[in-house]
């Protein structure tokens, strides 16, 4: 039972909120309604987590001595010792064989994508993460990734400002990371991850600026769009610009001035106000799209 319970942490589930970046398209491109738009978006969405978490555990295996000597990763079951390597490199071409089967009856597009996303994921892992800023981008890149995939499983055009949104936002996750890397390791940070040597505190701050100011104009053109109008039929949209400015700002003052950032998918589950943020953000998009088609659904 603790073996199981160990690998199951190995996957490290609660990261798998990354991959929810797959429905954005099936949201923003008018489908939610559509069971079989679901459906493949559902796939998509699980064959991106088992991918992810196999990229989780291979960069666990690489980095183990590393991490061994981290006051948080240390306690992960690879470092700790609690899953053996040979059981990890397993479970790892397990969980990549369920991925792509998965993705496999998606279509060759998203397979593509799907490949793209483990390259980028093995890469960084490999080689990347070891370059100043080019490690930040290729996390970005993922996230990326996945967004475009989460179109191509339901065969719809994702909007380029989106898409470039996605980035920004990403950037701002990624550098946030850093930041409180930075922190939390203090003068130890380039043993632990030597890229770190090349960053500063102010420096971060100075990105993290600009990157969500990035993400706040690429999003606020996307909702005034006439594209997007045309093709969703509401020029509402911007309604949901305030929960998007106050989630940026929530996320900057936690990092900025409460250190936290080293895990952002903790940050994001843990926040009260940005999970309350979320969900207001998210419902209030579905309502301007999908209000009236709702209604008539039920009342005509």
């Amino acid at each position: 039972m603790k073996v199981l319970m160990s690998l199951i942490k190995t996957l490290r589930v609660y990261q798998w909120t990354k991959n929810f970046l797959v429905f954005a398209a099936i949201i923003f491109a008018g489908e939610l309604l559509n069971l079989e738009a679901i459906k493949l978006s559902i796939i998509a969405f699980f064959s991106f987590c088992f991918s992810a978490s196999s990229a989780y555990i291979l960069n666990d295996i690489i980095d183990v001595e590393k991490d061994r000597l981290h006051p948080e990763k240390s306690r992960r079951p690879i470092p700790s010792g609690d899953v053996s390597i040979p059981l990890a490199f397993f479970l790892t071409f397990i969980l990549l064989v369920i991925s792509l089967t998965l993705g496999y009856s998606l279509g060759i597009k998203f397979i593509a994508i799907l490949l793209v996303y483990i390259f980028l994921t093995v890469s960084y892992s490999l080689l990347w993460k070891k370059f100043f800023l080019v490690d930040v981008l290729i996390l970005a890149m993922g996230f990326v990734t996945r967004a475009i995939a989460g179109a191509v499983a339901i065969n719809v055009v994702f909007s380029n400002w989106l898409i470039i949104c996605t980035l920004f936002l990403a950037l701002f996750l990624g550098l946030g990371k850093r930041r409180g890397e930075l922190l939390l390791l203090k003068d130890d940070a380039e043993n632990h991850r030597a890229v770190l040597v090349f960053y500063t505190v102010e420096y971060l701050d100075q990105l993290l600026l600009i990157v969500s100011g990035g993400a706040l104009i690429t999003f606020t053109i996307y909702t005034c769009s006439p594209e997007v109008i045309a093709r969703l039929h509401t020029d509402k949209l911007y309604l949901s610009l305030p929960f998007v400015i106050y989630g940026l700002f929530r996320y900057l003052y936690l990092v900025r001035y409460q250190g936290e950032g080293s895990d952002p998918s903790k940050v994001l589950l843990s926040d009260k106000p940005i999970i309350l943020c979320v969900i207001l953000w998210a419902l209030t998009n579905v309502c301007i799209i999908y209000g009236e088609r709702i209604f008539h659904l039920f009342y005509t």
